[in-house]
């Protein structure tokens, strides 16, 4: 029997990976719910932009044979899998070792990341810093304790008061300081979305914060916990606890159905707050700063 004419053969996609784009878009909703924590940072971005990489500043490729996608990798200020298979993470990394590095970090899950990393540290160089065990934590009821009435909304006029302690914690945990940059422009404008977003708490005593966190990230699964900090001069004063009994309660009640987060594992101050606040680990993250 003989087959059609060449000129009606239908083409067989074979290549693996390749950019994503808006017709998509299902697909890669589909993969995000299978790991909505890891994709958190993704989804927020779908969900705003789309799979446009032009108007969100990075781009989503897929990994899978044929029309099947499997994998995500979402390329841009930080480069983060989600799902991502070992064969996945080997083309992802044969796809983005063959260009110059414009990612500050890669994060996600531990095994992807760090699989990731070993296979593009060759080609981008050293890292500045790479954090292998962040346990994942994740709370989907208000905390077992009670929460500090104190802790609230930061409003548009406190931004300034909020920018300092904001720019410590940022120094603290990262390593470097947000200012460096641009002066703190960028990240100055980033903290006042966040509190126009009512996405950042604080505690003040007079024109001073002494606790703060933010609501980093936010979906229709969860909202991602980050900037989580305590003035020094208060700490060891079991201030943390209520202070994030509060955040978490306001964060159910108002914005997502779970809370989730990821703390380095040598920070055992953290995470026994995190404990008394009912977090339940689901799986680690790494973290890989340039």
């Amino acid at each position: 029997m003989r087959g059609p004419p060449s000129g009606n053969l239908i083409p067989v996609l074979t290549v693996p990976i390749r950019q994503l784009g808006e017709p998509e878009r299902a697909t890669v909703e589909r993969i995000l719910d299978q790991d909505p924590y890891a994709g958190a940072q993704i989804a927020e971005r779908v969900a705003a932009h789309g799979l446009n990489w032009w108007r969100s500043d990075g781009r989503i490729y897929g990994y899978g044979p044929g029309r099947r996608v499997e994998s995500l990798c979402w390329s841009g200020a930080h480069l983060v899998p989600v799902c991502a298979t070992p064969a996945a993470v080997a083309a992802f990394a044969d796809l983005l070792g063959a260009d110059p590095r414009i990612c500050s970090s890669i994060i996600g899950r531990a095994d992807a990341v760090l699989d990731l990393w070993d296979r593009l540290g060759g080609h981008w160089g050293p890292a500045r810093d790479v954090r292998p065990h962040q346990p994942l934590l994740v709370a989907d009821r208000e905390a077992p304790i009670a929460p500090d009435p104190e802790v609230r909304l930061v409003n548009t006029k406190e931004v300034d008061q909020l920018f300092p302690a904001a720019v410590a914690m940022y120094t603290e945990e990262v390593g470097v300081s947000p200012l460096l940059d641009d002066g703190g422009r960028g990240y100055r404008r980033r903290i006042a979305e966040l509190v126009r977003g009512k996405r950042a708490y604080a505690r003040f005593v007079g024109d001073r914060v002494i606790f703060k966190a933010e609501l980093a990230i936010v979906t229709r699964r969860t909202t991602q916990v980050q900037g989580v900090w305590v003035d020094p001069e208060y700490r060891g004063r079991g201030l943390a606890a209520g202070a994030m009994a509060a955040v978490l309660r306001d964060a159910l009640r108002r914005v997502a159905p779970t809370v989730s987060l990821y703390v380095n594992d040598y920070n055992a101050a953290a995470r026994r707050v995190y404990a008394r606040c009912g977090f339940v680990q689901q799986g680690n993250f790494a973290t890989v700063l340039f």
